[in-house]
């Protein structure tokens, strides 16, 4: 039996989340070589590495696979896991056929649940291969109950709803919380008070007003700035990462990943599919190589339209059921149509 001490290195589960427009992007864009999942099109104005914008929750979680597979970078960010979650709702709606109608909240609420902690243990995966992993999100305000003696009071928290924030907070080693400070001046003549500065900080540890917490030892308070945890992320992770702001000079020693070459789940041939096809079913075809021909094939076989049904027949409720079931669907295909 092995006794060992001291630090191991590891990589890291990283929340920052924040009010609007703070710089959550441009922060997790300081991490040591990031490559973005980009859920709502918040880095199109940055020099970044990001995959195609995923169309279905069956397209994000293979990007995570393909991180964990191939480690193209040393840092994950999801930007953001709010709007990830709005992605998983949606499939599950098309799953299950549920309605905004639709009553059985409990029955929603728990297989949100067991889907976003789904995807919290693949992130978990990517970061037991050695790759950090970064989730950002917004901050809403949300009224805190406590007992009658303490009464009720608002609170910072992640835009998440009720099952999957608590699931994040407990998933990530380190959760930042991003705000503006704003001091209060107060005239003496007049009594009246007035907010200044709005300088842009972050806070490490948990307090009523909000959710954070580290393990790497920071200061309870910091100025929002990449450069406060660099060196505190370097000795727990043994990446060095470059304390710079992305500028052109940096872009062009380390070339950013457009989509023509971006890591890519499959190889190039499907590169353009019928528009009539919705994109959370083409970008699922073009990222594991099923044509036109083959996604008529599984329709027409697995008896979910008779024979000949021209494409532009096709529901648009047999289009949500193959991106919810994508694995199947390609099980299906490789099996019965293309024989493997």
């Amino acid at each position: 039996m092995n006794i060992t001490s001291g630090k191991v290195p590891k990589a890291q589960k990283v929340v920052i989340y924040g009010v609007e427009g703070i710089g959550k992007s441009t922060f997790a864009s300081q991490f040591p070589d990031p490559l973005f999942i980009d859920t709502e099109d918040s880095t199109l104005h940055m020099e970044v590495k990001r995959f195609d914008k995923p169309t279905s929750w069956s397209m994000l979680l293979q990007q995570v696979e393909y991180v964990k597979t191939n480690k193209p970078c040393q840092t994950l960010v999801i930007d953001t896991i709010d709007w990830a979650e709005k992605i998983c709702k949606s499939h599950l709606a098309a799953l299950n056929k549920w309605t905004d109608s639709s009553n059985d909240y409990g029955a929603k609420y728990i297989a949100l649940e067991q889907e976003f902690g789904g995807l919290l243990n693949k992130l978990s995966d990517v970061v037991e291969v050695g790759v950090n992993v970064v989730i950002t999100a917004h901050a809403w305000l949300r009224k805190k109950e406590e007992p009658d003696e303490m009464g009720a009071y608002d609170r910072y928290e992640l835009k998440l709803e009720k099952k999957t924030g608590p699931l994040v907070k407990e998933w990530a080693d380190m959760v930042l919380f991003a705000n503006y400070k704003t001091t209060i001046l107060t005239d003496e003549k007049t009594k009246s008070k007035k907010g200044v500065g709005g300088q842009r900080m972050m806070y490490t540890t948990h307090r009523p007003a909000w959710d954070a917490k580290n393990r790497i030892g920071l200061p309870d308070e910091l100025p929002f700035d990449f450069s406060q945890i660099a060196q505190a992320l370097s000795d727990v992770t043994a990446i060095q990462p470059p304390i710079k702001t992305i500028n052109k000079q940096s872009v062009n020693e380390s070339p950013v990943e457009t989509s023509s070459s971006q890591p890519n789940f499959a190889a190039e041939p499907i590169k353009s599919v019928p528009e009539i096809i919705p994109n959370s079913v083409a970008d699922l075809m073009k990222a594991n190589q099923v044509s036109v021909d083959e996604i008529m094939q599984i329709i027409y076989k697995g008896g979910f339209m008779p024979l000949d049904t021209p494409l532009e027949n096709i529901p648009s409720e047999l289009w949500d059921y193959l991106s919810s079931n994508w694995q199947s669907t390609m099980t299906f295909l490789n099996e019965k149509i293309r024989n493997f």
